[in-house]
């Protein structure tokens, strides 16, 4: 008799703290008490702790049918469970004082389908999982990796000889994009981190980094941005030459737009998530008309590509759809102390030239004021270095030859080019040189991630309008500057070296933020806005008239600019 009661006590014993765990467990994950009246709910503390563990929720659905749909089904589903939950716990408490309890195992096995009942679905465990993983830092930062054709990046690499016919691209591709080891000649540079990098080695650059990333995510429904690993640049770069008709230029482009349109991840926000890398300038890009004589590709124009952020080299100020990020350099530290150590290097520096140019005349440009800032530096007796870039061998292409000069200059004149913006503006950033620009489009409205709002605190604008009428003497404007101020830009100009140098992608820089982090983090910021006004039925961000893309994008406004004058086109200019 007294082994009996000692049996059942023992037994007892153990189904009530099995109970009071089965107890617990619902309390805390299973039920939503602060809903049944009457009852206390936990302080505001607590549940946001509680709330803390949750997993990130799905992206809404842009359709409020949708969204009422789902949320009605979830409520009568919790509903139910909680019905089923409630009477199956009644009938375990009657029963409790009158049957004898069977073993712990045939326990367990009673309770194992409300257990199963009680866990959360396989997607959300997944999620949660992936949350905890992170430690709550991707909140709002995850990135999911747009899976395309490998012919559209991979086999490229592999075919790399026939991507530019101009120049062997295979030599720029080796450590990952950052091409061959410079080493240090002239002790111009550092033991460590610097390479030979072509300035439209861009797309493999960013798409090694990205591998790095640490808040990738293969669940595209957790995702906040969905990257697109098209080499859209090294596609068309292989028909800008010859006699390449429009259907051949644009076949990529078209093919990978109809691609990533079929795929289920595009239909969350049709593509207004996804972002890519367009590693060279936009007007590769925009092509507005069908004729094979006229220049690149149609990709930017095409409807889904609307729908998405371009990160180019140089963007346009009249489109809405790009946004530049900075060239590569020389330099991809892979330490913050690689970062740290080469801006106290250019702060010790002596600079005994005021200003210096490296470029070549454009006389081919009727508006080109290149010719004229040839003149004007040639004429002035010890104030300023020319470094005259003459043809494919010259040496702007030896990288010791330019980061010389620049490193010698207080400041580096930019004027344009062939196009807006030039890789030099960011080598002599990279020298702590003080870059000169003559137009905004150079910078100013390019890359507004990257460089500070105040240009004035370091560069200097002098209107090529002024150059060109021979209104103006650069070396009058220059020397004009008090030396404190001068001191002052050039602090600045070396504190944006982190903003402008891409990081080695074999490494990972522990609290330095570089180009990629600034241009990731731009995209996030821009996709978010355009979430939450898809949500709200607004769509200020997406729509405005596209001829004041740069004053929007800069500025937040549409209002009259003193930059106006800077980007007023003609009817012919715009088509």
């Amino acid at each position: 008799m007294d082994n009996s009661l000692t049996t059942r006590s023992r037994n007892k014993f153990w189904f009530v703290f099995f109970f009071l765990f089965v107890s617990w467990y619902l309390l805390l994950y299973g039920i939503d008490w602060s809903s049944l009246p009457g009852f206390v709910t936990t302080s505001r503390y607590e549940v946001n702790s509680i709330e803390s563990f949750r997993p990130p929720p799905h992206h809404e659905n842009v359709h409020n049918v949708s969204s009422n749909f789902n949320a009605t089904s979830v409520d009568d589903d919790n509903a139910s469970n909680e019905t089923t939950r409630s009477k199956e716990e009644e009938s375990l408490s009657n029963e409790n004082d009158n049957v004898v309890v069977p073993d712990l195992e045939e326990l367990q096995k009673e309770l194992e389908p409300l257990l199963r009942k009680m866990e959360p679905p396989k997607e959300e465990k997944k999620i949660e999982k992936e949350v905890e993983k992170k430690g709550g830092k991707c909140a709002g930062r995850y990135i999911y990796v747009a899976e395309i054709p490998s012919k559209f990046n991979e086999i490229m690499l592999k075919e790399c000889k026939l991507l530019n016919k101009w120049e062997d691209m295979c030599q720029y591709l080796v450590n990952m994009g950052l091409g061959p080891d410079l080493g240090n000649p002239q002790r111009i540079f550092m033991n460590k981190g610097w390479y030979t990098t072509n300035q439209f080695s861009l797309e493999v650059l960013f798409h090694n980094r990205m591998k790095q990333y640490d808040c990738l995510t293969n669940d595209s429904s957790v995702a906040s941005a969905v990257f697109v690993p098209y080499y859209s640049g090294f596609d068309v770069a292989r028909y800008l030459w010859d006699d390449f008709n429009t259907s051949m230029r644009d076949a990529g482009a078209i093919e990978v737009a109809k691609f990533l349109k079929e795929k289920p991840e595009w239909k969350t926000m049709w593509g207004r998530d996804h972002f890519m890398i367009a590693g060279r300038i936009t007007w590769d890009f925009r092509r507005g008309i069908e004729e094979d004589s006229a220049w690149g590709n149609k990709l930017m124009l095409l409807p889904e590509a609307k729908n998405m952020t371009i990160l180019t080299i140089e963007s346009s100020p009249w489109n809405r759809n790009d946004f530049a990020i900075p060239y590569p350099t020389y330099f991809h530290p892979s330490s913050d102390s690689d970062v740290v150590q080469w801006q106290n290097r250019m702060r010790k520096l002596r600079r005994r030239v005021l200003f210096s140019f490296a470029g070549a005349p454009r006389p081919q440009l009727e508006d080109s004021i290149r010719s004229e800032i040839m003149e004007q530096c040639s004429a002035t007796r010890r104030k300023c270095k020319l470094l005259e870039c003459k043809d494919l061998h010259n040496k702007c292409n030896k990288p010791e030859h330019v980061m010389r000069l620049f490193q010698s200059s207080i400041f580096c004149l930019q004027p344009s080019g062939d196009s807006f913006t030039r890789r030099s503006t960011f080598d002599s950033i990279l020298a702590g040189c003080i870059p000169v620009f003559f137009t905004p489009g150079s910078a100013y409205v390019q890359y507004i991630w990257h460089l500070p709002k105040d240009y004035t605190k370091y560069s200097v604008l002098i209107p090529e309008d002024d150059v060109r009428k021979k209104k103006v003497s650069i070396e009058n404007v220059l020397s004009k500057i008090p030396k404190s101020q001068v001191a002052a830009m050039r602090e600045e100009v070396i504190k944006l070296i982190p903003n402008v140098v891409y990081a080695d992608p074999r490494t990972r820089l522990e609290t330095v933020k570089d180009a990629f982090d600034l241009a990731v983090k731009g995209v996030l910021e821009r996709v978010d806005v355009i979430r939450k006004e898809m949500r709200q039925g607004k769509y200020s961000s997406m729509i405005f008239d596209e001829e004041f893309s740069w004053k929007y994008h800069t500025f937040g406004t549409l209002q009259k600019h003193e930059w106006d004058s800077f980007f007023l086109r003609t009817n012919k200019e715009k088509y």
